[in-house]
């Protein structure tokens, strides 16, 4: 080249090389969130799904690995992650690139790496949520066709497969249930009702479980320690208690709260901080909101809920969280080794226990009730807090008062002297020991008249004959009040049920009480064994529903109470009322096929179609009336039972009123 060229021109200078400061140390690529950082890579990885893993392993041992699967549960718990490890399994070569399937991919191959990075090319996955069409099935069914092309199975793994329309889901059918021998489909999906049962058929079927508490408190452990990230056993609760047994939603809040930690310069993070992030009132409050409330503190209990408010705690959330705390104080009554356990923190343990020892069966329900239909009401109310605190003055005015058992005990234990105290043996006013800051009052005013009764407070006492006797401790006692006796029963206002005096008309019985289903049962399924008042013996039909006795049995109870008793037993038994009915109108039928008339009849109209006989004096059952005598408890005038017999003395129809026999004609 010539001189002077670009080639030939001088060196430059070589430049002086100086020491730059240091830098803090930055990540190499973007941040990675921990659901993704920590994605299991193998089945020993998986938390929570033992049985799962247990079986997915022992099947590529034998060699027996479906070629199509279901893998079913709440989101988060590892479906697709499940997905994506079978897929190595199938395809994994080793480390020396001569292995076969195995339950323990190596994760070096080049199919393993390939399948980690997403890259694979005979591993598709497709999300039906998106394309939920036939064409894109059709994509899918089209590529079954041909070999794999790196790995040995061609794996199609389908997320949320409920979402594919019923043309979709047909036109896979036929693929699913003969694949090419190189194809494996996986579907995963949270809403296992809405897949065809025909699809389900063709699949191995695997519940992934929702994982307990406990453990997802030690995965989370685990992973801020590799994060070098403190966090306290109270903030891990809360988050494990928040992701509701699914790992990347757990992850998720533990990635938040990680970032509100560092943020912040905290150490530590600790449960208030995690408390704020996910809006919840602090466990605490919680406890100590919980304790004014059955005290009747309704001041007490309006200043906390005010000062969670504050904090930015929604108090519709509150009402839950006192909800769970109840839930969590009933199981710790219940189950006393919970105190004991590990599944929850050590301060529920020990104000939870505190608290169970204290509170009643009876008074925990009420609260959960009143709070369950409370959180309803602030959901539809315009102003949540407004709602929520007529809730919690609700539960302080239902704290103050005495359960249903309580009361039945306090009236049952009122002093049968006249002296005037506690209905429970204590001076008027003074707090009975019973948790709930009840004041036990004995005393009790006189019934009041038009012109108001002066009448000194008196202890109410009840005396053995269900009368009421008022008692003061000045006067003498006053006479003891008993009911009058009932009036006869010709001026009562109802008149009594008319008697049940067979089989037959308690039957009709529950078809007067519009017990439509029960009647159908009776009338077809079920054989009197004996019929002895007040004892009916039944035996059903098989394949009749349960407890159909029990139901017949409380019906009767409702309107004839402590009069009858349905047993059953195993015995033959007489034929149901629907067999009877049958047999009387075939008999009814061969009577008619013999009468000379109509066999002349059909003698000269041989194309004639003879009906169905009709007999009036046949009840609805298609039996003749019974012939019952009133019990001797029947009242004077009997009150003939409303059934929709036909009467004894109706008239049968004469030979000449036969006419018009063909067809359909009817008899």
């Amino acid at each position: 080249m010539e001189e002077g060229g670009f080639f030939d021109a001088p060196p430059a200078p070589t430049p002086i090389l100086t020491p730059e400061p240091q830098k803090p140390a930055e990540r190499s690529g973007p941040y990675r969130v921990l659901a993704r950082k920590y994605r299991p890579q193998h089945f020993d990885d998986l938390i929570g799904q033992d049985a799962t893993v247990r079986i997915l392993r022992r099947a590529f041992q034998l060699g027996r690995v479906a070629h199509a699967f279901m893998l079913t549960g709440v989101r988060g718990v590892g479906k697709t992650t499940t997905a994506r490890i079978i897929a190595r399994a199938l395809n994994c070569i080793g480390v020396d690139g001569q292995g076969g399937p195995t339950a323990d991919p190596c994760g070096v191959c080049a199919n393993c790496t390939a399948i980690l990075a997403d890259r694979h090319p005979d591993v598709l996955e497709m999300d039906a949520a998106s394309r939920t069409g036939v064409d894109d099935i059709r994509e899918i069914i089209e590529a079954t066709r041909f070999r794999p092309m790196q790995g040995r199975m061609k794996v199609f793994i389908i997320d949320e497969v409920h979402m594919l329309s019923r043309n979709a889901f047909n036109a896979l059918l036929k693929t699913l249930e003969e694949p090419p021998e190189q194809v494996t489909f996986i579907f995963a999906t949270t809403e296992l009702r809405k897949v065809p049962v025909t699809v389900l058929s063709r699949c191995q079927r695997f519940d992934l479980r929702r994982v307990p508490q406990e453990m997802l408190m030690q995965h989370f452990a685990g992973i801020a320690e590799k994060e070098s990230v403190a966090f306290a056993d109270e903030a891990l609760s809360l988050i494990a208690r928040a992701a509701d047994g699914s790992v990347r939603d757990g992850l998720s809040l533990l990635d938040q709260a990680i970032a509100q930690g560092e943020g912040e310069g905290a150490a530590r993070i600790e449960a208030p901080m995690v408390s704020a992030m996910l809006g919840l009132a602090d466990r605490q409050l919680v406890f100590d909101l919980f304790e004014v409330l059955m005290q009747g503190k309704a001041d007490q209990a309006l200043s906390i809920s005010g000062q969670a408010y504050a904090q930015g705690a929604d108090l519709g959330i509150l009402l839950t969280d006192l909800l769970d705390l109840i839930h969590i104080i009933s199981r710790l009554k219940a189950i006393p080794s919970l105190r004991h356990s590990r599944e929850l923190p050590e301060a529920e343990r020990d104000r939870g226990a505190s608290l169970a020892d204290r509170l009643p069966n009876a008074e925990l329900g009420r609260a959960w009730q009143i709070l369950l239909k409370g959180i309803q009401e602030v959901e539809q109310a315009p102003d949540r807090r407004a709602a929520a605190e007529m809730v919690l003055i609700r539960l302080c005015y239902a704290s103050t008062l005495p359960t249903p058992d309580r009361l039945a005990r306090l009236v049952m234990q009122m002093p049968a002297d006249g002296q005037e105290g506690g209905a429970s043996g204590l001076p008027s006013g003074q707090t009975s020991d019973d948790g709930a800051g009840l004041t036990a009052r004995g005393t009790m005013a006189g019934p009041a008249g038009d012109g108001g009764d002066d009448r000194p407070r008196a202890a109410l006492r009840l005396v053995a004959n269900g009368g009421v006797a008022y008692e003061t401790p000045d006067l003498a006692p006053a006479p003891i009040l008993t009911p009058a006796p009932p009036p006869p029963e010709s001026e009562r206002a109802d008149p009594p049920p008319p008697p049940l005096r067979s089989w037959r008309e308690i039957v009709a019985f529950v078809a007067r009480e519009s017990e439509a289903m029960l009647h159908g049962i009776l009338r077809h399924s079920a054989h009197l064994v004996r019929f002895e008042p007040p004892r009916v013996v039944l035996r059903m039909a098989r394949g009749t529903p349960p407890r159909i006795e029990t139901r017949l049995q409380a019906l009767l109870e409702r309107v004839y109470p402590g009069q009858w008793q349905i047993e059953t037993s195993q015995e033959e038994g007489e034929p149901t009322l629907d067999e009877q009915g049958a047999e009387i109108v075939a008999l009814h039928r061969e009577e008619l096929h013999a009468h000379p008339l109509l066999r002349a009849i059909l003698d000269v109209f041989p194309d004639a179609r003879v009906g169905e006989p009709k007999d009036l004096s046949l009840d609805e059952y298609g039996l003749p009336p019974e012939e019952l005598e009133a019990p001797e408890s029947w009242a004077t005038e009997p009150v003939a039972p409303d059934l929709d017999f036909a009467p004894i003395d109706a008239d049968l129809m004469d030979d000449d009123d036969w006419h018009d026999f063909g067809g359909g004609s009817s008899f």
